[in-house]
């Protein structure tokens, strides 16, 4: 990784970059942290560099990341324990819907059945690498039965 990823989403197609660069991205639930007062939640991910198998590096990595979205108003989770802080969740997809502009909802879609939403004022979302950096060594693979992966097992 040449140069630490700092992406700013402000609307859908901004969002869909966001998207790309997390998925198959990873995380526990207990970095999901939710700040009701602050209207804020912010997520720490462990993403896969998906640029280091573009420009034929041999190289496969990961490094921290933080995702954090401001102006929620709601947030909720589908087949998510909150107790279960250890349990690991695998991101494949970041949308937003608009249905009262510029409010709407972002869904954060996870294997296994798992997903967040989060009600927004507007869209406002920054994802920034951290490090460290490390080494993987296999890049993720989506099978045709998610169930074939440990992974991939609903969490609830």
């Amino acid at each position: 990784m040449k140069d630490p990823l700092k992406l700013v989403a402000l609307d859908r197609d901004d969002l869909d970059v966001v998207s790309t660069h997390l998925q198959d991205a990873v995380l526990k639930v207990c970095d999901v942290i939710w700040h009701p007062a602050e209207q804020r939640v912010v997520l720490a991910l462990s993403r896969f560099d998906w640029g280091c198998t573009c420009d034929g590096s041999p190289d496969l990595r990961r490094c921290r990341t933080a995702l954090r979205f401001e102006r929620v108003t709601c947030f909720k989770a589908r087949n998510v324990r909150p107790t279960d802080k250890g349990a690991v969740l695998n991101l494949l997809a970041v949308e937003f819907a608009e249905n009262d502009p510029p409010g709407g909802v972002v869904t954060l879609t996870f294997s296994g059945g798992a997903a967040m939403r989060l009600e927004v004022e507007c869209l406002e979302c920054e994802l920034a690498d951290l490090g460290p950096v490390w080494n993987v060594r296999a890049r993720p693979e989506h099978p045709d039965d998610p169930g074939l992966q440990p992974e991939d097992r609903p969490l609830s």
